[in-house]
This record gives structure tokens, sequence and C-alpha cells, in this order.
């Protein structure tokens, strides 16, 4: 069975200033999705899971969507406010929505095989998906592609980032999501507030949500949105997230989660001016063949 791909495409890029997940990096109006999406396809992918808003459903499919539909299977899955509430009432202050967890959660009806996760705006490489793709057809359990903290920080702004510790045999003993990681003269530091500025040397293996899940994902998904619900259900800015779901699912034993280390070069665009450096590094790849000019010219 080839695994599936649900690709997070529901941020509103506030850091942003726009809709990033429909820019234009590549020579032929490419965007990261773009490369993403023919990586893993080629890695063996059969069908993908767009998590979008239906404000920009229109432009999105556009963009990408009609293109993807004309290779695999492809479908949406809208997230909004209401989603996954099962009634309940939407908080008056609540503006964004719930989380890259709750985004996994309420995609359930349209995933029934193993499955990876990938954020649209990062550029994840052909290795990670090779790895993702050939451990989800033969491991047991959740997996995860982990880069270096020091190849995943924007020259322009605070970064979050899962900080993992792993055990010898590389397996997940712990992450923790960090919301304000900024580079600084020894590596990086957390200027979150709640982390005492925390001191980084760049070595640490980082999550950028690119996980591995079975469906099993699900159930433990919807408890611990219940959970998240009855603690932060009048936090306006609260969000659900896959790095500390998989981190309580780690210290309760309901889970293993099988780190792979990426070879592959990563870069995403989370502010504005990150876009120049996205587009030279397209540019590079294309100039080493990795990619042809028109990536989906054949």
């Amino acid at each position: 069975m080839k695994p599936t791909l649900v690709v997070l495409a529901a941020g509103m890029g506030s850091r942003y200033g726009g809709l990033k997940q429909i820019d234009s990096i590549g020579p032929s109006g490419e965007i990261i999705i773009d490369y993403s999406i023919h990586d893993a396809i080629k890695a063996g992918f059969g069908k993908v899971v767009f998590i979008i808003r239906h404000f920009f459903e229109d432009a999105f499919r556009d963009k990408i969507g009609k293109r993807v539909e004309s290779l695999v299977p492809a479908s949406y899955v809208f997230q909004e406010l209401e989603s996954g509430l099962n009634g309940a009432k939407v908080p008056a202050r609540r503006e964004k929505p719930w989380g890259t967890a709750h985004a996994i959660m309420i995609a359930e009806g349209a995933v029934k095989e193993p499955f990876a996760v990938i954020n649209a705006d990062d550029y994840y490489g052909p290795h990670a998906f090779e790895e993702m793709a050939e451990y989800l057809q033969k491991g047991s359990d959740y997996s995860m592609i982990g880069y270096k903290l020091k190849n995943t920080l924007s020259e322009y702004g605070t970064v979050a980032r899962g900080v993992c510790r792993c055990t010898g045999d590389l397996y997940l003993e712990e992450v923790i999501e960090h919301k304000r990681i900024a580079k600084n003269d020894n590596g990086a530091i957390c200027t979150c507030g709640k982390c005492n500025n925390t001191q980084f040397s760049g070595e640490e293996i980082v999550s950028m949500n690119l996980w591995g899940f079975h469906p099993t994902i699900f159930a433990h998904l919807k408890e611990q949105f219940e959970n998240f619900m009855t603690d932060y259900y009048n936090d306006p800015r609260a969000e659900f997230l896959i790095p500390n779901v998989v981190d309580s699912l780690i210290h309760n034993e309901k889970a293993r989660v099988k780190v792979l280390p990426s070879n592959d070069s990563w870069f995403g665009i989370t502010y504005k001016a990150d876009k120049k450096k996205a587009i030279a590094c397209i540019n590079g790849l294309i100039e080493e063949g990795r990619y042809p000019p028109c990536l989906w010219s054949k």
C-alpha cells in the first residue's frame, strides 16, 4: 500500500504578510509545495491530502491543486474554527485555527493509509521523502525526519521549532516546542519568555513537521484534543500542536517514534525576506541537475 502525503496549508501566513503557500519561487512559477509533491511522488507516495481554508480554496486549486489532481488522487480537508468541535461554540475571541495536530485530526475521513505530514511552506528535499516512504511501508512505529537546528533558522526573525532529545538508536525521547528561536553568536537562543533564554548550540535535532503516522494516531489526537479544549478553550492564542501530542504519547508509553536523519538541505518561508533565499536555493538545485527548470514539463 502506497503511503499518503498530508500537506498542512491552512496557516494564514500572518508573519509573512500573505498567502505564502501559493507564492512562486521557481523559474516557471513553481511554489514550494510543487517541489515537495514532486519528490514525494517520485519516492512512492500515492495520494495527496491538502488541508486548507475555505477562503482561499479557489486560488489554491488554480495554483497547485488542479495540477496535482492530474498526477495522483488528491482531496481537500478544510480546517475552520468550528472543525472538530462536535457542535461546541467557537470562543468569541478565537481568530486562528486550532493548530497542526487539530489539522491532522480533522483529516481522518480522508486518510486510511500510513501517511506523512508536511508543512506547505517548507522544502524538505528528496532524501527526506525517500526515507519516510520506505519507513512507512515497513515500520510499525511512528517516525520523524530530523534536521539540525542551525540549518533551519531564519535570518530575518524568530522561528518555532520542536527541539528533540533522542536515544542512541535514534528513537525520540522528548520533543519540546520552542516558539521564538533566533540566531545568535553562540548558535541560537529561545526568547519566548518561558524558556529563560535557553541557549542552543545549533547541533540539536529539530522537527520541521515531517512526521510519519499510521491511522492509529487519530484516536490519540481526538483524546488529547478533548483535554486541550478543557484546558485552553478560552485562550485565543493556544494551539494544539503535533510536537506536544507526540511528546505526550512518548512519555505515556503509548507510541514510539523513530527519528530518520536527513542529509538534505532544508529551507522555508516564514518571513517575506526569506523568499529571496528560497529562490536562490531552488536555482542552485536546478543548476546541480536536481530539478529541471520547468518542474512539470514532463
